[in-house]
Order: structure tokens, then C-alpha cells, then sequence
């Protein structure tokens, strides 16, 4: 499954680099990128394991920005 989500509160490019890298080494994940010029977060993982993966995603947008958020 691919999905497009909006970020908000996406304040730093390289924050949104470092997300990326940390949400590509998630098991099921099969690319990602975020676009910190569009505020834009793209996953495709496994259909079976997609909405765990976002709630991951979500946490480590969190942990590297705190108030960036991934609205579903």
C-alpha cells in the first residue's frame, strides 16, 4: 500500500531527512520520503502491517521534532 499523509509542524529540512532515514530502516517499510517544501510524508509498506507502521512513523516524527505531527 502507498499513502500520502500532510505534516504539520515541520520546521527543519534536516529534521525531515533524519525522519526519513529513521522511518526507511522499519521492518515492512518498502520506501519513504518526506518533502519538507511540501510538508509531505509518502510511505509504501505491507498492506498487513501499514497502520502499525504509520503509529511507528508517527512516534519517530515526534521524537526528532516534537510538535511535527502526521495527519491521518
Amino acid at each position: 500500500m502507498k499513502k500520502t499523509f500532510k505534516l504539520e509542524e515541520l520546521d527543519c529540512a534536516n529534521c525531515a531527512a533524519k525522519m526519513e532515514a529513521a522511518i526507511r530502516k522499519l521492518d515492512g517499510v518498502q520506501s519513504v520520503t518526506i518533502s519538507f517544501m511540501t510538508q509531505r510524508l509518502t510511505l509504501e509498506a505491507s498492506d498487513a502491517d501499514f497502520d502499525a507502521i504509520v503509529k511507528q512513523a508517527a512516534a519517530i516524527c515526534r521524537k526528532i521534532e516534537p510538535d511535527c505531527r502526521i495527519l491521518v
